[in-house]
């Protein structure tokens, strides 16, 4: 039998502030409930263990660091790509990008 490690999630934030900023992260059931509730609200899920390794080292609330920003950007125009928006198109929206 083979060991599986806990599933890992994190949740950032953009269009509010300068940088994406984490506002959620956890692992096992609560990596799980983060997941299920970015799906509820129709969020974008990416996977990427080893970015989700590096952003989960930070404090919920805390901007993202400037050494992680090329990969969250990929991340990010994936999502826009997905919802057909254009950087910027944040601004007009209530509700970030996810």
């Amino acid at each position: 039998m083979s060991y599986k490690p806990p599933r890992r999630a994190v949740a950032l934030e953009y269009g509010k502030r300068v940088a994406p900023v984490m506002t959620a992260k956890g692992q096992g059931e609560t990596a799980e409930l983060i997941i299920e509730e970015a799906k509820k609200q129709g969020i974008h899920i990416a996977e990427d263990p080893q970015l989700v390794a590096l952003l989960g080292q930070l404090e919920v609330n805390e901007e993202i660091p400037e050494s992680l920003y090329v990969a969250v950007s990929v991340i990010l125009s994936w999502v826009y790509w997905l919802k057909g928006m254009e950087p910027g198109d944040e601004k007009g929206l209530d509700s970030s990008v996810d």
